[in-house]
């Protein structure tokens, strides 16, 4: 409410990822990506697996009880789309980096260890605060971010 008042809005998190030399943008929840349907089968297929090797998505930082209830809007964080379109497009056995323009929060600092132990690959995602870079569940910051 005093932000409100105030006239200061959020910056809006979104996460980027350079494939072929073009910068590609999300927003939590995109719509706008021509190769969405991909994106979303792919994440659906991730968190699938994810569940089957124990991960349990944290719904704590959720605002909107609705969201909890469902534990599915996380599941479409900027990072976790731009994640998920990397291991559409980019080969097998090559790192993925996102460039996030906010801190990652826990569930997708999470989510995204066991990615890098899923699909077996590096990951490195930058955010506001750090680099960390994820390979078979383990981050470098430690989980300390």
């Amino acid at each position: 409410k005093m932000m409100e008042d105030r006239g200061v809005m959020k910056q809006p998190g979104c996460s980027s990822i350079m494939i072929n030399d073009k910068v590609h943008v999300f927003a939590a929840n995109d719509t706008s990506h021509p190769q969405l349907k991909e994106i979303r089968a792919e994440l659906k297929r991730l968190y699938f697996q994810m569940l089957e090797a124990g991960y349990v998505p944290d719904i704590n930082f959720t605002l909107n009880s609705v969201e909890k209830q469902k534990g599915f809007s996380i599941s479409h964080h900027s990072e976790k789309l731009a994640i998920a379109f990397g291991l559409i497009s980019i080969p097998d056995g090559m790192p993925i980096c996102i460039i996030k323009n906010l801190r990652v929060c826990r569930d997708c600092h999470a989510s995204i260890k066991f990615v890098s132990k899923i699909v077996g690959r590096e990951i490195v995602v930058r955010d506001a605060n750090r680099f960390h870079h994820f390979k078979d569940k383990v981050c470098s910051c430690g989980d300390y971010w």
